[in-house]
């Protein structure tokens, strides 16, 4: 695309009855990157995804998906987990996965070859030819993940891919997700789950009531918010309060407070001159948690992790 931007949304609107779901939504996913689509249950994201890929028609504004403004014109390079999963269960794994490249346009003995490789490199060469009913939940989404991503598609879209995952495989789905980046895909997904997109996105957009609320990096996220101090005393004094920044508060023998606007080196002068000295001292940024619940406010109805 001209503009550099796989994925683009300008105003999207989308109506279900009297209630605009996607409300003047604006996107903008760049070439290459991992792009995060975070908001509560409820904000919006699985209409948008299905609006920027063509599933469901906008009622107002525009997209583009790599590079055609009919969406479906470039589904061959397009991979897309849907928040639903299924698969035919008495069909063995690596057919499942060929059958799905097969929709894209992969022919079926590609497909099955690189549908062994895909397993084996995701941890689940044992069960190539196991039929899907006999895997666990868990292998089995493993398992559509890859039937997405085995055309080797430009965009892979996943809408809330971690959903019912262990740990395991979710680690094995953030290492898949990765591998598709350094390949050249671009990669969109949604969550609602903090840690994944913090340890994964180049940039994000959070969304609530249908609306973008901020689009960034994760850094620009957690910027929003001011470094907060841990402090400790070398003695315990109550005198020390008198020399902390006002929103200072007690948690056992150490305080806590926001990192004051002059930095922090003009307060340590001060409490070291009064004597109150160090026994500890750390400075944290607030993380993607905190910033998400600041940025969505009373929109964020459910607990995000």
């Amino acid at each position: 695309m001209a503009n550099g931007l796989a994925v683009s949304a300008t105003g999207l609107v989308k109506r279900f009855g009297d209630r605009r779901v996607v409300d003047g939504l604006d996107l903008a996913v760049p070439y290459g990157a991992i792009y995060g689509v975070l908001g509560p249950n409820g904000a919006g994201k699985t209409t948008s995804l299905r609006t920027l890929l063509g599933i469901l028609e906008p009622d107002e504004g525009a997209r583009e998906l790599l590079g055609h403004s009919s969406p479906r014109d470039a589904s061959d390079r397009v991979g897309y987990l849907p928040e639903e999963r299924g698969l035919y269960p008495q069909m063995k794994a690596r057919d499942a996965i060929a059958f799905m490249g097969a929709l894209r346009g992969l022919d079926r003995k590609t497909g099955r070859a690189r549908a062994a490789v895909l397993m084996e490199a995701a941890g689940l060469g044992h069960a190539v030819d196991s039929k899907i009913r006999k895997l666990s939940k868990g292998m089995a989404q493993l398992v559509q993940l890859l039937g997405s991503v085995v055309h080797q598609p430009d965009l892979l879209v996943l809408d809330e891919p971690f959903s019912g995952l262990d740990p395991v495989n979710q680690e094995r789905l953030e290492a898949l997700i990765l591998a598709e980046r350094d390949r050249g895909a671009t990669v969109l997904f949604s969550t609602h789950v903090m840690a994944h997109a913090e340890r994964l996105c180049d940039r994000l957009a959070i969304i609530a009531g249908g609306r973008r609320r901020f689009e960034g990096t994760v850094d620009d996220a957690r910027g929003l918010l001011p470094q907060r101090v841990l402090y400790r005393p070398s003695r315990t004094d109550a005198a020390v309060a008198a020399d902390l920044p006002r929103d200072a508060v007690a948690e056992g023998e150490a305080w806590r407070f926001e990192l004051p606007a002059d930095g922090i080196e003009p307060l340590l002068v001060r409490l070291i001159d009064a004597g109150h000295g160090i026994a500890g001292l750390s400075i944290e940024r607030p993380g993607l948690h905190e910033a998400f619940v600041r940025i969505v406010g009373d929109q964020a109805v459910e607990t995000v992790r």
